[in-house]
């Protein structure tokens, strides 16, 4: 008899009837954003003036084509960074579940430092963070 009490006291926990608060906040906060941008669009300023057209620049004369080439050892140095560090980001449950991991779990910490190593020596291999050209 409990564990029926309990399937209908799951069930009426997963209804639908539930989820009405967090549908009708979400369409409150929607209506609330579209009529504030409606009534700042319809109530404020519309002055178009040469320098409010003018691209921001912040401060600094534009010259040139913006779509000149750039040199790709930036993006790369930039996805190596990010790439080095989610690999640190991945010692923090280690370091947290230290004890508990014991020998089993250093083991797999030295092989993903190794495989990471692995990947770094390769980088230097070609050439990937030198900077001359």
């Amino acid at each position: 008899m409990n564990s029926l009490l309990f399937l209908m006291s799951t069930n009426e926990a997963n209804s639908a009837v539930n989820y009405l608060p967090i549908a009708l906040q979400i369409l409150f906060a929607g209506g609330f954003v579209a009529f504030m941008i409606l009534v700042s669009s319809l109530v404020g300023p519309k002055r178009k003036t040469e320098d409010k057209l003018a691209t921001f620049t912040s401060g600094i004369e534009s010259h040139g084509d913006a779509r000149s080439p750039m040199a790709i050892k930036y993006f790369l140095v930039a996805i190596l960074f990010v790439l080095f560090d989610v690999e640190v980001i991945f010692f923090y449950p280690y370091a947290v579940n230290f004890k508990s991991l014991g020998w089993n779990g250093f083991f797999e910490v030295v092989m993903f430092v190794a495989f990471f190593l692995v990947g770094f020596i390769y980088i230097i291999k070609k050439g990937a963070l030198k900077w001359e050209d």
